[in-house]
């Protein structure tokens, strides 16, 4: 989807600054996530020291974007298609900033899990939810590149998937630790990925309603998939 073009190339440059910084932010939460889930999955807990110590680079993106997203609002007072960009970029980064919350916390279990040699059998399914997830970000953040409404539905589906998942694994950890009560520990570890990756899950899905939000100007929040297909489908 192109953007149209204002009279204004200074405030053409700005609001492409923003999509390029939030574009930035998403690769680097994204890059956290798959490192954490390596760091599990290879048991290497020097990369997950370092994704739980690297959340402060988010965090600063998304006050640096969130600075630029005020003086904008401020100084442009944007309407119609470009309000709604400043206002779904705002959402965008609150949505990123809090899945690099949870990447630096996966980072911080790892290394707990790592250091006790916990089995790989603990956490053998939740690789195969935390490589959804990981797909499930990768998508979203392209799908907003290309303000693709019905990628954003599509990937709205899959976080019943991920729940489904979710409540699986969950069940699975604790008749592990009722056959062996030494286990507990490490799987309330597992349990704390398991439901970070969740949280996940639901962030990607608001960052969905957030893309259809800017393209079709519709507050899809709170509804189905179902129903946010049909409202895409809608015209506007």
């Amino acid at each position: 989807m192109q953007w149209p073009n204002h009279i204004s190339q200074e405030f053409e440059h700005e609001l492409e600054d923003i999509r390029t910084r939030v574009l930035a932010m998403g690769g680097l939460v994204e890059q956290h996530l798959s490192q954490a889930i390596e760091a599990i999955a290879q048991s290497k807990s020097e990369l997950a020291d370092e994704v739980a110590e690297s959340d402060y680079k988010v965090n600063s993106l998304e006050v640096a974007i969130d600075e630029e997203c005020t003086e904008i609002l401020a100084r442009r007072q944007p309407a119609a298609r470009d309000l709604r960009l400043v206002l779904a970029v705002i959402r965008v980064v609150r949505d990123l900033e809090r899945v690099g919350d949870e990447a630096a916390k996966i980072g911080r279990l790892a290394v707990q899990l790592i250091e006790a040699e916990s089995p790989k059998s603990y956490y053998i399914n939740v690789l195969s939810m935390a490589n959804r997830v990981r797909g499930m970000l990768h998508d979203v953040l392209d799908a907003f590149a290309r303000h693709d409404v019905d990628a954003a539905v599509a990937i709205a589906r899959e976080d019943s998937v991920v729940d489904r998942e979710s409540d699986a694994i969950m069940r699975q950890l604790i008749t592990y630790m009722m056959e062996d009560p030494r286990s507990i520990s490490a799987v309330l570890d597992v349990m704390w990925v398991v439901r970070s990756l969740e949280r996940v899950g639901d962030h990607v899905d608001n960052l969905c309603e957030s893309i259809i939000y800017l393209v079709k100007g519709k507050d899809v929040r709170h509804i189905s998939p179902e129903d946010m297909a049909r409202e895409v489908q809608s015209e506007d």
